[in-house]
Formats: C-alpha cells, sequence, structure tokens
C-alpha cells in the first residue's frame, strides 16, 4: 500500500519504461522520494532496478516517462544532464579512471584552477573535508587501478558528494564491503538523509535495506508491484513479493564431514605482498570458509593457492603432491578451479556467448586437432548448464544480456564442466538476488557433499558461517583465529579487527611465517593481477 507523502517531492519518477530488442525491462514505473528519504529498490536480477538507476543517472535513456527534480522536469539523457540535475549515480560497474590518482578521480571535470591552472591544494582542502563526512581511509595520492574493489567504490562516492548530489543512486553499494565498511557507509547513508540529500538505494541485503530505509519499493518482471513503510515489512514478506511465490530463505545445512576424509588441499607458509605465511588444509567433503578484512589477505590467498599470483614463498599440495611451478595452467591439470571475485573482469568474456564463457575451461576436453567438435560442446554446456539452473534466452545468446545471477550461475558452470576436485570461490553471491543466492548456497552445499573440497571467502560473514565446516580469519596477511559453523558473527569480526584471542588449531589452519620453501613459477594470464600483486610486482 503506498504511503501518504507529507511534503513535496525532491524527486518523481512517471510512466517510466525501457525495453531491449523488444523485451520489456521496465513498464510504467511512477516513484515519488521525497527531499531526505532512504528509498530502496529491491526485487530478482532482471527486474529493473539498475535499469531505473542507470536512466536516473543518464547511463540508460528511457523509452518513455518522465523526471522530475523539485518540481521541475529534467531532460536525463546522458551523464552529464544527471549531474546537472543533481543526480550523482554510483554503479556496480565502476566509473573511475585506473591510470589516474584517487584525488583525481574525485575530482573528475571539476578541478578547482585559475586562470587555467589547477588548484590542487584547493581540491585537497574538500578532500579532507569529505573524508571527515565519510570515515573512508583513502590515500589521495594512490592510483585507482591499484585499490580494491571496495575501496573504488568509496572513491566514486567521494566523487559524487564532491559534485554536490543531491540525488544519490546507488546499486549494490555494499556487496564488496566488509562488516565494518558496511556499518560505516549505511551511517553514513543516514547521515546524508538527515541532512537532506535523497538517496536511493538497490541492495540484495534485505536485513540492510529494512534497517536504513524510510521505505521500499519492489519490482517484479519491470513491474512495479509493491511501494511500503520499511518498518512493516520482513525479508520474507520482500522475498515473497519479489518472486510472487514463497520461498526458502534460510542456509542448507552442510553435510558432516568423516574424521578420517582424506586431506585434498594443503598449504604450508604461502606468502606474497600482503599474504604473509598462511597455512590451511582441507579435506574431501569439507567447507571452509575465509574471513576478514578489505586488505587482509583474503582474496590473495585463493590467487595464490590457484597460481594466479607467483608465490615469494611457501607450498600447495593436492592430495598430498606438491604444485611444482605453480600456475594456473597446472592448478587446473591438478584438479583446481577458481571462481574469482569480479565476473566480468576476471571470470566471463562479456562480449562472447553463454556457451563460449561455460565451455572457455575445458575446450581442451573437445578439441581434435586445431578443432573443437561442436555438437559435444553443445551438449556438454547444456547438461551443466541444466545442471546449475541458467536461464538463458539460447545458449548462443550473449552473456553480457543475462541477469546478474544467471552470469554468475555461468561462471560456475564454465568450472564444474572440468569436474575440478577442489573449488575456490571468491565473493560466492556477489550481486545476485535472494533466489539464485539460495541457488548458489545449495549447489556448494551439493559439491562438498559429493566429495569435493570448498574454499570460500565472503565479505557476508553469515554466508561465510553458515555454509562452511569452519572459517579462519585473516589479519594482516596471517590466519588469526578459527571458527566453527554457527559462530557469533561479532566473535569472527572481533578477530579481524584484532579485539579476540587467536584460536587457530595448529596442524589444521594456523597462521604461521616460515621459510620460502617452494617459489611458483610465472602465471599464466587466464586471471589478471590483483592489485596487491600489481603492487608487490
Amino acid at each position: 500500500m503506498p504511503v501518504t507523502l507529507r511534503r513535496a517531492p525532491d524527486l518523481t519518477v512517471r510512466g517510466i519504461g525501457k525495453s531491449y530488442s523488444g523485451v520489456s525491462v521496465l513498464r510504467d514505473v511512477d516513484l515519488d522520494i521525497p527531499s531526505g528519504e532512504v528509498h530502496s529498490l529491491v526485487g530478482e536480477n532482471g527486474a529493473g532496478k539498475s535499469t531505473l538507476l542507470k536512466i536516473l543517472g543518464g547511463a540508460v535513456r528511457a523509452d518513455q516517462g518522465s523526471i522530475a527534480v523539485d518540481g521541475r522536469p529534467v531532460t536525463v539523457h546522458t551523464p552529464r544532464d544527471a549531474i546537472r540535475a543533481g543526480v550523482g549515480l554510483i554503479s556496480q560497474e565502476g566509473a573511475l579512471v585506473p591510470a589516474r590518482t584517487v584525488l583525481e578521480n574525485v575530482f573528475l571535470g571539476r578541478w578547482a584552477n585559475s586562470w587555467g591552472f589547477a588548484r590542487r591544494g584547493s581540491d585537497r582542502a574538500v578532500f579532507d573535508e569529505l573524508i571527515e563526512l565519510t570515515g573512508f581511509d583513502v590515500d589521495p595520492r594512490e592510483r585507482v587501478g591499484r585499490l580494491s574493489i571496495g575501496v573504488q567504490q568509496q572513491v566514486e562516492i567521494l566523487r559524487a558528494l564532491a559534485r554536490g548530489t543531491r540525488v544519490l543512486a546507488m546499486d549494490e553499494p555494499t556487496a564488496v564491503l566488509s562488516e565494518h565498511e558496511k556499518d560505516n557507509l549505511l551511517a553514513l547513508i543516514r547521515r546524508l538523509a538527515a541532512a537532506g540529500t535523497t538517496v536511493l538505494l538497490v541492495s540484495h541485503f534485505l536485513d540492510e535495506v529494512l534497517s536504513v530505509s524510510t521505505r521500499v519499493t519492489v519490482l517484479r518482471d519491470g513491474n512495479l508491484v509493491l511501494t511500503d513503510d520499511a518498518a512493516r515489512l520482513t525479508p520474507r514478506t520482500l522475498v515473497e513479493h519479489m518472486v510472487g511465490r514463497q520461498i526458502d530463505v534460510l542456509y542448507p545445512q552442510p553435510v558432516p564431514v568423516a574424521d578420517d576424509a582424506p586431506v585434498r588441499l594443503s598449504a604450508s607458509a604461502l606468502s606474497r605482498g600482503p599474504v604473509q605465511g598462511v597455512d590451511l588444509e582441507v579435506r574431501a567433503g569439507e567447507i571452509l570458509g575465509i574471513a576478514g578484512l578489505v586488505g587482509s589477505g583474503r582474496s590473495e590467498t585463493l590467487r595464490l593457492l590457484f597460481g594466479a599470483d607467483r608465490l615469494a614463498a611457501g607450498e600447495v599440495r593436492i592430495d598430498g603432491q606438491p604444485l611444482s611451478s605453480l600456475s594456473p595452467r597446472t592448478a587446473m591439470a591438478a584438479g583446481m578451479a577458481l571462481v574469482p571475485e569480479s565476473r566480468k573482469e576476471q571470470g566471463l568474456v562479456m562480449s562472447r556467448s553463454v556457451r563460449e564463457n561455460v565451455a572457455l575451461a575445458s575446450l581442451s576436453a573437445r578439441r581434435r586437432g586445431p578443432f573443437v567438435e561442436g555438437g559435444s560442446e553443445r551438449s556438454a554446456v547444456r547438461e551443466v548448464s541444466d545442471a546449475v539452473d541458467i536461464r538463458a534466452a539460447k545458449p548462443d545468446a550473449a552473456i553480457q544480456t543475462l541477469s546478474g545471477g544467471n552470469q554468475q550461475k555461468a561462471l560456475f558452470a564454465k568450472w564444474l564442466l572440468r569436474k575440478p576436485s577442489v573449488l575456490l570461490i571468491d565473493e560466492p553471491t556477489r550481486g545476485v538476488d535472494v533466489a539464485a543466492k539460495s541457488q548458489i548456497h545449495r549447489m556448494i552445499v551439493d559439491l562438498a557433499a559429493d566429495g569435493m573440497a570448498v574454499v570460500v571467502v565472503s565479505s557476508e560473514i553469515e554466508e561465510l558461517l553458515e555454509l562452511s565446516h569452519r572459517a579462519i580469519v585473516l589479519r594482516h596477511g596471517r590466519v588469526v583465529g578459527e571458527f566453527p559453523r554457527g559462530t557469533p558473527r561479532e566473535r569472527v569480526i572481533a578477530a579481524a579487527f584484532g579485539d579476540e584471542e587467536p584460536t587457530a588449531t595448529p596442524g589444521r589452519a594456523a597462521g604461521r611465517t616460515g621459510p620460502a620453501t617452494a617459489p611458483g613459477a610465472p602465471p599464466d594470464a587466464t586471471v589478471p593481477p590483483s592489485a596487491a600483486a600489481k603492487e608487490n610486482a
């Protein structure tokens, strides 16, 4: 039931519609959002949430409808139009210049200048004020390309604020942030709204949505199906409106691991850059979680295990056998697979088809001389796509036309086609809706139940603790704690910040510093180097 507004809306949307190739993604959407309101948009992937934000931000042009700010009609055909109207868009894809510094990106296009000369001192003073306001910890001199995805998102927020944005549209702003960073960002959103900034938020984290929002709008298949006060809603009622049916939002129970299960993956003294002597082992059928703050070495540990970054010291073993000359090629040959944190930049070729992406990691299995057997490939891709429930119009459709959830499932399918014995997963459900998230969680638990060793890195502490048999915590590149499934999240967060006594179990996952044992060979170019690896190369 729509809520009666008590003041004139700051943002008015009327009859917005958008179609791609004859398929409607938004149909006659109306919104009235008053100044100072945090208004969230929720829905499954493909519901039209991100498209609506891109229309407001000038990244996509609507086919029909109108937009008004402060009661004045505005024409938003380009990002410049949106900025002029006071609308700032923080998108999932990002819009930064990697080769330039943080300071240059924050003031991109509007540097302080006198007679054509930049006045960086004035920009730096404004930057320092923004840092004090937001509580972010960002070095203005650092090149953006060296920053993690989470910190890059902070830079985008700083840039929007520097432009005097009055309507801030944020698409999945907390998807790559640590728990502490999420709390800080939500507190910032509340402060901005209290000061009169209108915040339009898209997020798949329903508890987060309800905690920060004044009202929530649900989109389903491009239609607006509900707008109501956040206080009147629960995660379960939101899900029911999003999918049009009841759905189980609980985590699946992992199957217990036998005490005598063989150790499938083990590593000792892994070291490079932010990773400083990490030991771990994972048994067949076990799901090991890795928690920690951004910059703790979580993703870098997975990349070292897979050989995507060259080891400075340490050794990786599969079924007790050390991997010499560790690289993605040797790791794959030994039965290892890596689902990276960014499917668009590191996992998929967005301009290619679903079939080509899913088949990419296992071409050699169907190669006959210089050719690939097309029939065999189509059959294999169809089988694994059905297994992970990829919903695409046809296998030859461009993968960029799929929703985020289906793209993520395609990334899993790409590696499952190789039938790995060890699966490394970085942010398994980043940017996917609740239905796809439930499917991916079930898939991970089922893979472990079939004997696969799984290592999961996730910024969602609850996801990590509920999915994993046990979780280790990294701080400053070292293992500082180990916790069983069901541990209160506060204890894990405390360990990440250094407020918890170490509880690592010697011989299973205890961190230590050790001498170089087996330096790796240069990595293959299958996964781009991480920011930390570039910095320390």
